[in-house]
């Protein structure tokens, strides 16, 4: 059973960031379902809140540059983008858990608005856990993107933008909605959240069997 990945402060972390805008911190029905709601995911109150509005079904993994165990799924969702079938959307919300993880967040949308994300995606989790770089400040982040070939300054006037503190902002009051306490942490439609999964293979396989169930009409 995975352990909880992440300690959440969201409350304190909203607070901070109105504040501040610089950063310092299926089957079929004869065959019994293979996961059983309760126990690997649960159904997440009240109305379901998507992160977009793109897709007819949208899977959403909560993550961290700052997380170890991302770093070890990251592969597996990368794999998993490209199984999951025509409709489904993948998405990354970069959670903020902490001041510590704030930069990782405003890393992932500069990169994201600069066009290099998918080139660097992948590639910061390896520097940072198997290279061990020191990749921790928000300093430290714009020289990993600059030995990308992304522009220092512009990396990081866009990471410390007001736009990137709204966009944060949004995110941790939707995982506090979601009551997303880990990462990884999987949401399938704003409906479904991963819970008490055993391997990281096995959120990779919940997530297309949600994903699935749910493109086919919840059935």
């Amino acid at each position: 059973m995975f352990k909880r990945f992440a300690t959440v402060r969201v409350i304190a972390l909203l607070a901070s960031l109105v504040l501040a805008s610089a950063c310092t911190a299926a089957g079929s029905g004869d065959q019994p379902a293979p996961y059983t709601e309760g126990t690997e995911y649960v159904t997440i109150p009240g109305p379901a809140q998507r992160l977009g509005k793109e897709g007819k079904v949208e899977v959403v993994e909560v993550f961290s540059y700052g997380c170890i165990h991302c770093a070890h799924f990251a592969p597996l969702a990368d794999q998993l983008r490209k199984q999951l079938p025509p409709g489904v959307t993948l998405k990354l919300l970069p959670a903020a858990f902490s001041d510590d993880w704030v930069p990782y967040a405003r890393a992932f949308y500069a990169a994201q608005k600069l066009g290099v994300l998918e080139q660097t995606h992948l590639a910061l989790f390896k520097a940072k856990f198997d290279d061990h770089y020191p990749i921790s400040t928000l300093d430290e982040l714009a020289d990993f993107y600059a030995s990308r070939g992304v522009k220092r300054d512009d990396f990081m006037r866009i990471a410390s933008s007001e736009e990137v503190t709204a966009q944060i902002r949004h995110d941790m009051a939707l995982v506090k909605q979601w009551q997303v306490d880990g990462t990884p942490t999987i949401i399938v439609d704003g409906k479904y959240r991963s819970a008490n999964v055993k391997t990281l293979e096995q959120l990779s396989a919940l997530t297309q069997w949600l994903a699935k169930r749910e493109l086919a009409g919840g059935k």
